[in-house]
């Protein structure tokens, strides 16, 4: 500051310098000043002088402010100065700051030139455009600038930060692209940014909300960037937090920013939703009952917040995407809101139409959604629905325009995809549901299509095609609608008073939606095209039309007459014989003539409004007279052009071969999808058989491991009666004293727990005899569903397994009969050497105990006999019904599910088996080694011990003697 005023100062005798010299002055002092209070007071000078002398500065400062910038970055009031100025030569705004309080006491004096300074006008804003672009080229030559414009932005002192966040907007906006290329590409950049948000002070915060809208313009992969950076969080915060829709430019702000993140960007529409974000935005909706007296910055938010809904539901975006936020804004409460605020009183206009467009967009091909948009009903009494209460507003001419397209779009996108919809339509004009005492949708419509305003006519004549769109059953449907059109005459019906209307020459507009509306009827519809042939006046009228040189307005109407014509043509069945397709065919090359007929065809396509009109299916047009073409019926011309001309030119030769082929391609078509189904069904009937069979070798597999199983555990029970067979043999000795002594050194609680085994055996006995009886009736039920089923090739190789498993299954059942024959024999001999040794020791002096000791052996012993017989009819029985089994499987084959059933309940029965012979191995296992104690017992008497046998027959013997002695006495 000292520096200036010596400048000043020095020179008031003189000459004043320019403002050019006092600037080149400036520079060099900030060039070359080593003391940094002496180049804080240039640059501060610099800061008041660039807004006046913006090019000089511009041209002469800006590398030292650069490199002030880099080298005095400890100085945060240096840093400041010198990024307003540089923001100052860059900004292209037309408003001006005001100038801080220390800068405004300067008084440097301008030159004459400088003193007044113009308004700038658009020539002088341009100028200044230039200028600014030009300082941003400058000063983005080098990317490391930028980049240290971002490492300045990490400083929290408000004098840096908050002029660095101008600074970086002002780049963006001048040179966007180049600028948004090296944030992208330096390290933590947006992150950097990102952090804005986060700022306590709320025009830092601000601020950085209008980098960020500046630097997500345009660049996908930074608007990605900006999302995973939380950034979504941050903004529906902060939107909260400044109070929704009654915020202020903030919010205003936080919206925009989001529509420019999700717009045209499908990865952040799906992270939005996978966030349930969504739901977050149904309280913004939250309109209360009294709406008078919104505010702009309300109506503006709140027109923001709706397109922010019609983004993620947006009819360009992927139909997956769309019907997923469809579903989630159903099921968050977010469709209701909307249908609240469309039938709520005192909401402005243009916040109802941009409803009634979101409405639209989120019911649109949703089944869901539009049921429910039908079932909502307007707040009057009595309640109407909310459809029929929008069409009042459609085909009422008083209501504003953009009001009038809206309610079309939102009918067309609740038909849309809605079958359901278009008969609950279509219902109302029918003879049958038609309520006099109640306003229909189909009354409205009607009464629309044949009132004086030709715009509602249009808008009817539209809403109506769109109840037929691809939807034969209605078109027929509709055959059937007649209509009073006054009094004493008869009725008419529908189709008929269309093709009336057109012939009694009403505006262009009128004739234009009609004709839209009879295409679509007629199209791909034999009846319809019937009914219209059947008045002898529609053709005439229509080569009268088409033939005529009229002027540029009626070129369009000839168009889409001639359209007409051609369906009448491509869709006849013959059925009428003065206007068959070879007749229509001559009559156009008669009257019109081919070339011209197909010229005229081609005319709407050629419109300007056609093309309009194709690029999106929501209804928007500057003006009502420009309302012509509708979105779906460019489609259909689209895909009737071609067919049209064609079928025109063709010969009678021609179409007969056409037919013959389309009859013959039609029968190969059913005879391979005969051949397809049956080719179906015989791979799926092959894969079942499969995993059937692998299920049932899986199955094989099992009862191959447990027959093993119950081979080791036969053996092992061979053995150890085999073993228990020598031993008792050897120890057999005809010593009836020695006998007589063992029997007299046995314990009474002994002989009853020996009694007790016993009793327990038989009932274990009687146990598998029962469970015999079982198995018994189980192959009788095998029996029964194998001679049931029928021979299948499938299951031959399953049938052989199977027998070869009951071979196996009879072997080992042989083995044990034979096995339980050589147990019986044993037993016999054993008997036989008991009674012998009972008629020896008959003498014995204690005679009468030992006769009731042998009785109670012989008893215990003629049980295990019985049991043995037993076991011996059991398995006898379980041969045969097995040899009987593998008799009947022999030949039979069952069904695969049948026999997984079999191998099922064989396997049970394995188990069963299997725990059987658990059971009786561990009863022999507690009788041998009960037998052993008692022989010990007897041998520690000192007797020679005899087989069981021995012994329950001298019991018998005792007591012989003793009922003998008994008498006697």
């Amino acid at each position: 500051m000292n520096f200036i005023r010596g400048v000043m100062g020095g020179q008031q005798a003189g000459q004043q310098p320019s403002g050019a010299e006092t600037i080149q002055k400036l520079c060099d002092r900030v060039a070359s000043s080593t003391l940094l209070e002496d180049r804080r007071d240039a640059v501060r000078a610099l800061k008041s002088l660039s807004k006046t002398y913006r090019t000089e500065v511009g041209t002469q400062a800006m590398d030292h402010l650069i490199n002030i910038l880099q080298t005095d970055r400890s100085d945060s009031e240096i840093l400041g100065y010198a990024l307003d100025t540089i923001y100052n030569i860059i900004c292209n705004d037309e408003e001006e700051e005001q100038d801080e309080s220390e800068d405004a006491v300067m008084q440097i004096p301008l030159s004459g030139k400088h003193k007044n300074v113009p308004a700038p006008d658009e020539a002088g804003q341009k100028q200044a455009d230039d200028l600014g672009a030009q300082f941003t080229d400058k000063f983005v030559e080098d990317p490391e600038h930028v980049t240290l414009l971002l490492t300045l932005l990490e400083e929290f002192d408000f004098h840096v930060r908050w002029p660095g966040v101008k600074l970086l907007t002002a780049l963006l906006k001048n040179q966007g692209a180049q600028v948004q290329g090296i944030i992208l590409v330096s390290p933590m950049g947006v992150s950097r940014l990102m952090d804005l948000l986060a700022d306590s002070r709320e025009v830092i915060r601000n601020d950085g909300l209008l980098l960020l809208q500046q630097l997500t313009k345009s660049n996908a992969a930074i608007q990605k960037i900006v999302a995973f950076e939380n950034a979504f969080e941050r903004l529906l915060d902060i939107i909260t937090e400044e109070g929704s829709s009654d915020g202020g430019i903030v919010v205003e702000d936080c919206l925009l920013l989001l529509l420019n993140l999700l717009k045209n960007n499908s990865s952040n529409q799906n992270f939005f939703k996978e966030g349930s974000y969504i739901q977050r935005m149904k309280p913004w909706f939250e309109v209360g009952d009294d709406n008078s007296g919104w505010s702009a910055q309300k109506v503006t938010n709140l027109h923001l917040m709706l397109q922010l809904v019609r983004v993620m539901v947006s009819p360009v975006n992927s139909p997956g995407a769309t019907a997923s936020c469809q579903k989630s804004m159903y099921q968050c409460g977010l469709l209701q809101q909307l249908c609240t605020i469309l039938m709520a009183t005192g909401v402005p206009a243009d916040i109802l139409t941009e409803t009634i467009n979101t409405v639209s967009e989120v019911i649109r091909g949703s089944q869901v959604n539009q049921d429910y948009f039908a079932s909502v009903n307007a707040p009057s009494n009595p309640p109407r629905p909310a459809i029929v209460v929008l069409l009042m507003s459609m085909v009422n001419e008083r209501q504003p325009f953009v009001l009038r397209c809206a309610v079309l779009y939102c009918f067309q996108c609740f038909l849309y995809k809605n079958q359901k919809g278009q008969g609950e339509i279509v219902a109302t004009l029918l003879p049958s549901t038609i309520d006099a005492n109640s306003i229909s949708a189909g009354q409205l419509l009607c009464g629309g299509l044949f009132s004086a305003d030709s715009l509602s006519n249009w808008c009817a004549a539209v809403a109506l095609a769109h109840a037929l769109q691809d939807n034969l059953t209605q078109k027929e449907q509709l055959l059937r609608v007649q209509l009073a059109t006054s009094l004493g005459k008869p009725p008419v019906s529908l189709l008929q008073q269309c093709t009336n209307i057109l012939s009694q020459g009403s505006k262009v507009q009128t004739r234009v939606g009609l004709l839209m509306l009879l295409c679509t009827w007629i199209s791909n519809c034999p009846i319809a095209v019937t009914h219209f042939l059947h008045n002898q006046e529609n053709v005439p009228f229509l080569t009268a039309q088409i033939s005529e040189n009229l002027g540029e307005d009626e070129r369009l109407v000839q168009g889409l007459c001639a359209l007409l014509l051609g369906i009448c043509i491509y869709y006849n069945d013959n059925s009428l014989e003065n206007y068959t397709k070879e007749k229509l065919k001559q009559l156009i090359e008669k009257r019109i003539g081919k070339e011209n007929f197909v010229e005229k065809l081609g005319f709407i396509t050629k419109h300007e409004l056609y093309s309009r009109a194709a690029q999106k299916p929501q209804p928007v047009f500057p003006s009502p007279e420009q309302m012509l073409f509708d979105h779906e019926f460019t489609k259909l011309v689209k895909e009737l052009e071609g067919v049209i001309t064609k079928a025109v030119h063709k010969s009678s030769e021609e179409e007969k071969e056409e037919e013959e082929v389309k009859k013959t391609l039609e029968q190969h078509d059913n005879i391979v999808t005969q051949y397809k189904e049956l080719i179906r069904e015989q791979d799926a009937q092959i894969q079942e058989l499969k995993e059937q069979v692998a299920t049932m070798s899986a199955q094989n597999e099992q009862m191959q491991t447990t027959m093993t199983q119950q081979l080791s555990q036969i053996q092992q029970h061979k053995d150890q009666y085999n073993i228990l067979k020598l031993k008792l043999g050897k120890e057999n000795q005809p010593n009836s004293q020695g006998d007589s002594t063992q029997v007299n050194g046995l314990q009474t609680e002994e002989v009853t727990q020996l009694r007790e085994e016993l009793e327990e055996l038989r009932k274990q006995y009687t146990l598998l005899q029962t469970q015999l009886s079982d198995k018994d009736t189980l192959i009788n039920s095998l029996r029964s569903e194998t001679s049931q089923t029928a021979e299948g090739s499938a299951a031959e190789s399953d049938n052989t397994e199977l027998l070869k498993e009951l071979e196996a299954l009879r072997s080992q059942v042989q083995s044990q009969s034979a096995e339980i024959n050589q147990m019986r024999t044993e037993r016999e001999e054993l008997l036989r050497r008991a009674e012998a040794s009972s008629s020896d020791a008959a003498p014995s002096s204690d005679g009468s105990l030992d006769a009731a000791k042998m009785a109670e052996l012989e008893s215990r012993l003629a049980a295990q006999t019985a049991e043995t017989e037993r076991l011996k009819a059991e398995g006898k029985s379980s041969s045969d019904s097995r040899v009987e089994l593998e008799q009947q499987l022999a030949s039979t084959t069952s069904t695969v599910a049948i026999l997984q059933t079999e191998k099922a309940k064989l396997q049970t029965e394995v188990q069963e088996s299997k725990k059987e012979q658990d059971d009786l191995l561990m009863l022999l296992a507690d009788q041998d080694q009960k037998i052993h104690s008692l022989k010990q017992k007897l041998k520690d008497l000192g007797e020679t011990v005899d087989d069981e046998d021995d012994l329950d027959t001298r019991d018998q013997t005792d007591d012989d003697y003793e009922e003998e002695d008994e008498d006697e006495d």
